[in-house]
């Protein structure tokens, strides 16, 4: 049965296209300095080429005092996913954990685990269609709640760095070289939303970095829609 699971989820994982009905965002955190993490950075670098998931790693700074500092790492991800676990009455928090859809947690090195949540929430219809345009270093957001929001929703843009191979040194994953995908660099809140009107909304986006833009329930709750450029 195990063999069976295994060569589903290959199978599953090899695929870029779109296997999932609607792209689902996957906020992996995870750190350079964390011994557990590195299978669930593989498993990020797989999915980061499918076009049904929104796969973002958010490197955070709380193993950096065990001998290796992770240079993607950013104490306002170490406090979003805290936000998250006061959202959810979590007693801790933890690496490598993924968060989908905002809503539900796993252990990232449990790839079945997640891909089931994956097609869990590919099976449900965002509430928010968000529609993205691009010119020089400004993005162009429409977005539309079918039916209207009843409370507010952050509309958040993201940038990250496709990928990256880093050679760690010391700490507990000394001697590795491990390749990161998708790894956020800046995440910002661009405005607020009532969702009773259709949303246009300007944000910077200088570079050639990929933009994501996401609208999510207010407080860290689940994410209603989302978008990206690659």
């Amino acid at each position: 049965m195990r063999n069976l699971a295994g060569a589903l989820l290959a199978m599953w994982m090899t695929v870029p296209g779109t296997g999932l009905a609607q792209a689902v965002v996957a906020e992996l955190y995870t750190s350079q300095g964390c011994s557990s993490c590195p299978p669930a950075d593989e498993l990020m670098v797989r999915l980061a080429k499918r076009d049904d998931v929104i796969a973002l790693a958010l490197h955070v700074d709380y193993w950096d005092y065990l001998g290796w500092k992770d240079d993607f790492a950013s104490p306002a991800f170490t406090n979003r996913q805290k936000a998250y676990g006061h959202a959810a009455n979590a007693r801790s928090i933890y690496t490598p954990q993924m968060i989908i859809g905002g809503k539900d947690h796993v252990v990232a090195s449990r790839p079945m685990d997640v891909v089931d949540l994956l097609r869990l929430h590919s099976t449900k219809p965002q509430q928010v269609t968000v529609t993205l345009s691009r010119s020089g270093g400004v993005v162009r957001i429409n977005a539309v709640a079918k039916p209207p929001l009843t409370e507010a929703a952050d509309v958040q843009v993201v940038r990250y760095i496709p990928e990256s191979k880093v050679e760690i040194e010391h700490g507990e994953n000394a001697g590795k070289t491990i390749v990161y995908a998708n790894i956020v660099s800046e995440w910002d809140l661009v405005g607020t939303w009532d969702g009773t009107s259709e949303l246009a909304l300007s944000a910077k986006a200088e570079g050639e970095a990929p933009v994501v833009v996401i609208v999510q329930k207010a407080g860290h709750g689940p994410i209603l829609g989302a978008a990206r450029l690659r």
